[in-house]
């Protein structure tokens, strides 16, 4: 009994109070703890640190304001990305006293995407985008071309090296903004993979149909530079990841459906003569690896529309029926949606968990693959055969 008195003591000789705990000032925050913001400071988060910036031209985009980007990794692994958007505000923001542009990169939850009025839909849900990238850089400088102006500030790990100054005329408008990730962070690598890159930037050229986006890599002699913009949006996306393979029916089913303003879903689909499924789904532009509402509405819809079909042609028989599992045999998917809301399950944004864009999906699908199915019966029964003949395959096994 002693010796847990005495234990007792020395616990108490260490007061915990006021003075323990650390408010971290701005930034600070993100240096001390980067993986609650990007995820890693290993390759994935370095490479998060580009999708960002690119991720918040793509919202002007959204917004109707922006046709071009280019992102560019030059000599030493310097970031470059370039829009024709807007360009950040440069007046005075009321609650800080200083220039917006130097609170959208200095200060954690600031932008245009928290009241309605900047922004309806975004990708950079949480308004840390700038600011994050920015205190994980060394260096960052960011141009915006506004009014007449080219308008100029530098910062060096999140703090303001160079205000906001007036550099020169312009007859163009957009933000250009360069940055150097910093190896004081990124300990593991500060080298990009272009190829990693590319893919995500094609993703994002067939997501906003209509959008050009180049990437380039200008590190060796021999600059490497693709220019990608896709009319078709996802349908072509399916088209491409089908690019390889026997499809059973030649075009894509292509559906789309809004709810308001407020919401919106798109759905790409084929049938391969392969045996596995590749669902892809994103919400505001943004890869949901691990799925959620929108990929569960769209399943549901599948399955019960393609049972639906079937008793209706006199396919199915009876209580024959096919299983979800049957029905996604040989399936290419692109699920793509946008809310005002969205709600992402973690910072990194892996999974969708709006409710209500489960219902929006599933009303699309049903609705739009019913009439496909009806208009087009020679491709319905051949996605029909294909689930059954898995069925059979399972129940034998």
């Amino acid at each position: 009994m002693m010796e847990l008195e005495n234990k007792n003591t020395t616990a108490v000789d260490h007061e915990y109070g006021a003075s323990e705990i650390q408010v971290l000032e701005g930034l600070e925050a993100v240096r001390k703890r980067p993986g609650m913001y990007i995820g890693s400071t290993s390759s994935s988060g370095l490479h998060h640190l580009v999708y960002e910036i690119v991720d918040n031209a793509i919202d002007e985009a959204l917004a109707g304001f922006c046709t071009e980007i280019s992102v560019d990794i030059g000599p030493g692994n310097v970031i470059t990305v370039q829009d024709n958007g807007r360009g950040i505000p440069v007046d005075i923001q009321q609650q800080t006293g200083k220039p917006a542009l130097e609170v959208v990169f200095t200060i954690l939850h600031a932008g245009g995407k928290f009241g309605g009025g900047g922004y309806k839909v975004s990708g950079g849900l949480h308004g840390v985008g700038a600011s994050v990238v920015n205190a994980l850089s060394d260096w960052l400088t960011v141009q915006v071309h506004k009014d007449g102006n080219i308008y100029e500030m530098k910062f060096s790990r999140g703090q303001v090296v160079q205000p906001m100054t007036i550099t020169g005329k312009t007859e163009r408008s957009g933000t250009q903004v360069r940055f150097h990730p910093d190896p004081e962070m990124f300990t593991e690598t500060t080298d990009y993979d272009y190829d990693t890159l590319h893919t995500r930037m094609r993703e994002e050229a067939f997501l906003n149909a209509g959008l050009t986006i180049t990437i380039s890599d200008s590190r060796e002699e021999e600059v490497r530079r693709e220019t990608m913009c896709y009319a078709g949006g996802i349908r072509e996306f399916v088209s491409y990841i089908n690019r390889n393979k026997t499809t059973i029916h030649d075009t894509p089913i292509y559906m789309s459906g809004a709810k308001g303003d407020d919401a919106m879903a798109e759905v790409a689909l084929q049938y391969t003569d392969t045996y596995n499924e590749i669902i892809v789904s994103f919400a505001n532009n943004v890869h949901t690896p691990e799925g959620g509402m929108h990929e569960e509405g769209f399943r549901r819809a599948l399955t019960n529309a393609l049972n639906a079909y079937g008793k209706k042609a006199n396919i199915l028989k009876n209580d024959d029926k096919v299983s979800g599992e049957d029905c996604r045999e040989g399936l290419t998917c692109v699920i793509a949606v946008k809310l005002t809301e969205a709600q992402f399950e973690g910072q990194t944004k892996a999974k969708l968990g709006n409710a209500s864009i489960r219902t929006l999906t599933m009303s699309v699908v049903s609705e739009k693959l019913e009439e496909y199915l009806e208009e087009n019966p020679k491709a319905a029964r051949l996605i029909l055969d294909k689930a059954m003949m898995a069925n059979r395959a399972r129940e034998a096994a």
